[in-house]
């Protein structure tokens, strides 16, 4: 039997002075930083450590003492238990003010960046029903924290996922990020499956029917909602789909998936369309006055998650490319084409690289369906697509834009861009510390000049940044 571990000691009367990394705040007791999960700078409370290190520890706040003026009533039942929307009861200015300090820690202490270019973070306008898809999963243990409810609840659970517990799923009632109809679609999912014994899938044991949904929707009023299932039978799926294309006509895209694999990834799978289309559309308006653009967006497409944002976002980009009509322009990491699109107005020919397939695919499709020919996709590995004799076929890049996942560019990637030396790189990040990396390698060549915050996220603590570098 294992030694018992030591209890932990409650701190008392401690005032949370900041807001942290992943979502929580931060408080100092006798040189010790502790990191708590739902409070708001200026709240005095009682912590009770359940971690400790040598140079920090980890606590939940149990008793308050005093509330601090920057604090909001959360707008969703489910706070303090799902493990998103960390920041909801901090007002919005506050939050904004955090994740400019986040970038700027980030860019000064892990990439040596002058950030005397910081302009102030762009807010989102809608910090509520912001969203434009949500992912759901079924698991037949459900996290409840009512003990009655517990005895009472033998189907399962369909929600979010406890943070830390691959198991544990959060039965949502209602999520206040994604427009209606979502919460009554996924509502009437899950009564249906009560209804006619449809069980959640257990991923302990592998077994189960009803695996994860995913609702998306644009500012277009176009609905997908993709339903996957454990099992090859059909037979039960059939049914439930037809309930929703009867009681939901938003619904112009209804889909489903065969998913018999150990994990929940599909981007390997056949998507099956049941009714309507096999795509929804998204609208953006175009830069600088420029026509709108249409894109379409299939299941395993990306797309921005906050659609209003993006087209700030990528306004930004746009500015700080500062294209000229005989540029040469590179768009890395680039996805179902969005911003090379956006952009290919103002280049003479724009170059798109993406890893996944079925995104260069559609991006060829959005680039047809805009009238643009002035594009060429490529599918491949960034590190391995990327080298000399690809510019040497495509043209020196004069202009580059780089959009990489949270893990940042590959080393290969930043060596080649210096070795092609574009005049000018704008880096868009979800992750200022992975950008921060990057950037302290490319200041070999590349002065840091404009940097502009985005926030993409509201009430988390994501944040997005686009930096303008210019060859010295």
């Amino acid at each position: 039997m294992g030694r018992k571990n030591k209890e932990l000691p409650l701190l008392e009367r401690v005032e949370i002075t900041d807001a942290g990394a992943e979502g929580m705040s931060i408080a100092k007791v006798d040189g010790l930083v502790v990191f708590v999960p739902f409070v708001v700078p200026g709240d005095v409370a009682d912590i009770q450590l359940y971690r400790k290190k040598k140079n920090y520890a980890e606590g939940r706040a149990i008793r308050f003492h005093r509330l601090s003026e920057l604090r909001v009533e959360a707008a969703c039942p489910h706070f303090g238990v799902c493990g998103g929307c960390k920041w909801q009861t901090m007002k919005y200015e506050a939050q904004l003010e955090a994740k400019q300090r986040q970038v700027r820690d980030n860019l000064e202490r892990l990439g040596g960046v002058n950030c005397d270019g910081m302009r102030p973070i762009c807010g989102s306008e809608s910090i509520y029903h912001y969203r434009n898809k949500l992912e759901y999963t079924f698991s037949s243990r459900a996290w409840l924290t009512d003990p009655a409810a517990r005895q009472e609840n033998i189907w399962g659970a369909l929600g979010f996922h406890i943070p830390q517990l691959f198991d544990k799923v959060l039965p949502i009632e209602r999520c206040v990020l994604q427009p209606e109809p979502s919460n009554d679609i996924r509502l009437a999912i899950r009564n249906y499956a009560i209804e006619h014994g449809l069980e959640c899938y257990d991923i302990r044991q592998h077994t189960g029917y009803l695996r994860n949904i995913v609702i998306r929707n644009t500012s277009l009023g176009h609905w997908m909602v993709i339903v996957v299932i454990a099992d090859e039978d059909t037979s039960r799926l059939f049914p439930l789909l037809d309930m929703l294309r009867e009681r939901f006509p938003q619904i112009t895209s209804l889909q489903y998936i065969i998913n018999t694999k150990l994990n929940d990834s599909y981007s390997d799978l056949d998507v099956h369309t049941y009714a309507g289309t096999d795509h929804i559309e998204e609208e953006m308006e175009g830069w600088n006055g420029g026509k709108a653009l249409r894109y379409i967006i299939n299941p395993k497409s990306f797309y921005q998650t906050n659609s209003a944002q993006a087209r700030r976002l990528y306004g930004f980009v746009a500015e700080l490319a500062e294209l000229q009509p005989t540029d040469t322009l590179y768009d890395l990491y680039t996805g179902t084409g969005t911003i090379a699109l956006f952009l290919a107005s103002q280049a003479k020919k724009v170059v798109g690289i993406e890893y996944v397939e079925e995104a260069i695919a559609d991006a060829k499709i959005n680039a047809q369906r805009n009238g643009f020919d002035n594009t060429v996709f490529y599918a491949g590995d960034m590190a391995k697509v990327l080298t000399a004799e690809f510019i040497k076929q495509n043209g020196r890049p004069d202009v580059v834009v780089t959009d990489p996942p949270r893990a940042g560019m590959h080393e290969r990637v930043v060596a080649q861009l210096l070795d092609a030396a574009p005049r000018k790189i704008v880096y868009v990040s979800c992750n200022p510390a992975t950008q921060a990396r990057d950037l302290k390698l490319l200041a070999e060549r590349y002065e840091v000049r404009r940097i502009q915050p985005v926030d993409m996220f509201p009430h988390t603590q994501h944040v997005e940044n686009v930096a303008e570098l210019v060859l010295r």
